[in-house]
């Protein structure tokens, strides 16, 4: 291989942006107008400018400092589904540059159609774009990866220690994941382990409150978009928080365990509705940053490199061979990331929207 291209989602870098992007997102996707506009709002409060971008770019400056603490010779490419630099352009340019063949990180630690198979699309229509194009293989997926789930908790303990000194012991683990149509995930997995995407976000939920001593914690959902009469994975984070509180729970630590970045969705659900309506409920709140930042995570695309390289076996702390794909480069369980009933309905699990 001559080099590792970074795939994820992209976002938009000015408010003359926001449509043009959110279009790219949801062309064919049935997402009502009205949705967009309210999306659109998300990204103008903060200027027009979605955080991802940059945070990738972060990312790909410590897997090259990574690469090179380890004598590792690849160059690291930049491509996107949704907005510039598209996956298109930088093939183009990976083939210009004279790139032979390349494996492919995405920004999703997850099965099913939209955390793997729908990088996989980008990946063929990139190619297909380009006159000969490089080969590209597409990295395994690593929710249960040692270091994505000592990331979290470290994070975790962190978040704990944010919270009053009176509350900590008592404060409420949520965990949180990107919602989708919950016929989108029956769909994904073999068809007699389905709902792949749902029970990799369950895992890793687990794997992370044991890393952190929790006995007891809460897997909830956000970001859901689509039309109302179509249902999605739940319950919201926000009406959890509304039932927390009648339960009697004054503090809550919210871990984004679904997410890689603090993205707009990150920002917006989490750390203005979700904070707010603690606020409104006289609950404390603390949420976990994301492993993006963390030292960890371009250990961790360094250590999938290295296990494509040396046909190793993968490192992973689940035992649950059925949950998605086990090596690099292999394909995934059968029907893993199979495409929905009805495309329409499905939404992206690591996006924006």
């Amino acid at each position: 291989m001559d080099a590792l291209l970074l795939l994820s989602f992209g976002g938009p870098e000015r408010p003359e942006d926001v449509m043009p992007f959110l279009e790219n997102v949801t062309r064919g996707r049935g997402i009502p107008p009205e949705r967009l506009a309210e999306v659109a709002q998300h990204y103008l409060h903060f200027g027009g400018v979605s955080p991802i971008n940059a945070l990738n770019l972060d990312i790909i400056k410590a897997i090259e400092a990574e690469f090179a603490s380890r004598g590792v010779d690849l160059p690291v490419y930049f491509g996107n589904r949704n907005w510039h630099p598209m996956v298109e352009e930088t093939v183009e340019r990976m083939r210009a540059d004279g790139i032979r063949s390349a494996l492919v990180f995405p920004t999703s630690a997850w099965g099913g159609y939209s955390g793997c198979l729908q990088y996989q699309e980008d990946i063929t229509r990139a190619r297909a774009a380009v006159t000969d194009a490089p080969d590209l293989v597409k990295l395994r997926q690593y929710f249960d990866h040692p270091l994505f789930i000592a990331a979290f908790a470290d994070n975790i303990r962190a978040a704990v220690a944010e919270l009053p000194a009176d509350k900590q012991e008592s404060a409420r683990l949520v965990f949180t994941a990107h919602s989708i149509p919950v016929s989108a995930d029956v769909a994904s997995g073999p068809t007699t382990e389905e709902h792949l995407y749902s029970r990799q976000v369950a895992e890793a939920a687990r794997l992370c409150a044991a890393a952190t001593g929790f006995d007891d914690y809460d897997l909830v959902w956000q970001s859901r978009s689509g039309p109302p009469q179509i249902p999605w994975l739940d319950p919201d984070i926000v009406d959890h928080l509304d039932a927390l509180a009648e339960q009697g729970v004054d503090a809550v630590v919210v871990c984004p365990v679904g997410f890689v970045s603090d993205h707009l969705e990150v920002i917006w659900d989490l750390d203005n509705e979700a904070k707010d309506r603690a606020a409104e409920l006289g609950m404390a709140f603390a949420r976990a940053a994301t492993p993006g930042p963390d030292p960890r995570f371009a250990q961790l695309v360094a250590e999938l490199v290295a296990e494509y390289r040396s046909a190793a076996a993968p490192s992973r702390l689940s035992d649950m061979t059925s949950l998605g794909c086990t090596r690099n480069g292999a394909p995934c369980a059968v029907g893993c990331c199979a495409l929905p009933p009805r495309r329409p309905e499905v939404a992206r699990t690591a996006s924006e929207l």
